[in-house]
């Protein structure tokens, strides 16, 4: 009978191991040689290559920044864009609490009240007018549905779609309709006097 030397395999197992790495071939490294001006001029590139690198990452935070900081002054140009006009209005807002407390007074003079109205009605109107809006006039003029909404048709003398009344004042700010007037329109002569006016006018034809 024979026995098996397993020791005598194990010991095997590692050469087998060996031989075939043996026979795997390594990757041949390259050796490129180049003259030492074509060398130094790769150098060079390669630092000016590293150097605007450097130059379109400062470029690139610098942008950032710029751009934080505009919309920065876009938010706050927006939060405080009507300082100028708020200011205007509050000094109109203290005329009118100053003439409200002499109204309150039991011997104020009615005449100098309406005087103060009058003033801070002026002061309001050349505020606005210093910002580009103006009142749309419309009275005895053609109706203009651009500029004018109709509430309510009448018979006038005045000729048909004309503007009566004004019920309303309408503003331009600049050249755009900032609120349309509402208004009362000609609906031309009553019947009437249209039927006057016809009979007349044959009269004076058989005349």
């Amino acid at each position: 009978m024979h026995l098996k030397d397993n020791n005598q395999n194990d010991d095997k197992e590692p050469l087998k191991a060996e031989a075939k790495h043996a026979h795997v071939k390594k990757p041949e490294e390259k050796v490129m040689i180049v003259a030492e001006e074509e060398y130094k001029r790769l150098q060079e590139e390669s630092i000016k290559c590293n150097d605007l690198h450097d130059r379109l990452l400062r470029l690139q935070a610098e942008f950032d920044n710029a751009r934080k900081r505009m919309e920065k002054q876009s938010q706050d140009f927006t939060k405080y864009a009507n300082e100028g006009i708020i200011l205007e209005l509050l000094t109109i807002l203290d005329d009118l609490e100053n003439a409200s407390q002499a109204a309150e007074n039991k011997n104020a003079d009615l005449a100098n009240f309406l005087k103060g109205i009058e003033m801070i009605l002026t002061h309001l109107y050349e505020m606005l007018k210093s910002h580009g809006v103006k009142p749309i006039e419309v009275t005895g003029k053609a109706f203009d549905p651009h500029t004018s909404e109709a509430m309510l048709q009448v018979a006038s003398a005045l000729p048909e779609h004309t503007v009566v009344e004004e019920l309303q004042k309408g503003y331009f700010l600049h050249d755009r309709v900032v609120r349309t007037s509402k208004v009362k329109v000609s609906t031309g002569k009553p019947v009437e006097q249209k039927a006057q006016i016809a009979l007349e006018q044959k009269d004076n034809k058989t005349a």
